[in-house]
């Protein structure tokens, strides 16, 4: 069973660590009922969503302790108030630039894929606005990858797993962007949710949270 870290507690909120192969929310079926919000809500029965990771996805992960901290999180998710980092390792070479390499963006609107649910396309008619900036952290010699950090300045669904395969360099591992070459690269999708930082909501104090890729 996946172990959840805890990273920081306090009497408004709750920042946790979620592995890979770890749904946020329970899903449909009896067999999708385990999850992060029902592990924690075992030790913090108040707990609240405010936000979600895939389920291939891991890293941090903000809950609310009472109902009006999860009102305030979200506002502050939909208002951008709240910066979010995340490290990905894509197949290919996306730029030939180094550590201080200047920001990219990916700006491609997201739409929902009805025919196959759950996955998400691009679509310029009927997409909703969307916009990653990246920048190159490392090329990985020998091995046709580079590890890269990511910035969604929105929140679609899979929009990093969209846009990053939408420039022909899908997260190694991804089953649903990827191709059966990708996705043989890496046993596990290799995205991971590395920082949050925000202004308390109740007190206004700057929160940094960091947690290290594990890949």
């Amino acid at each position: 069973m996946p172990t959840i870290q805890l990273i920081h507690e306090d009497a408004d909120l709750l920042v946790l660590d979620k592995p890979p192969g770890l749904l946020c929310v329970p899903g449909r079926g009896a067999d999708k009922q385990d999850c992060l919000s029902a592990r924690v809500q075992q030790r913090w029965p108040e707990a609240l969503v405010v936000h979600r990771l895939d389920m291939a996805t891991s890293g941090l992960v903000l809950m609310a302790r009472h109902a009006q901290m999860q009102r305030d999180l979200s506002r502050a998710f939909a208002t951008q108030q709240i910066d979010k980092r995340y490290e990905a390792v894509v197949d290919g070479l996306p730029a030939p630039d180094g550590d201080d390499a200047p920001w990219h963006e990916i700006d491609a609107p997201i739409a929902a894929d009805w025919p196959r649910r759950p996955l998400r396309v691009i679509d310029p008619v009927h997409g909703k606005p969307s916009l990653t900036r990246w920048r190159m952290r490392a090329v990985l010699p020998g091995r046709d990858a580079a590890r890269l950090e990511l910035a969604p300045q929105s929140g679609r669904t899979h929009q990093l797993r969209v846009h990053l395969a939408h420039i022909g360099h899908p997260i190694l591992g991804d089953a649903l962007y990827g191709d059966e070459r990708v996705q043989a690269r890496s046993p596990r999708l290799l995205l991971h949710a590395t920082r949050l930082e925000l202004a308390h909501p109740v007190t206004g104090a700057a929160l940094c949270f960091e947690s290290s890729a594990p890949f």
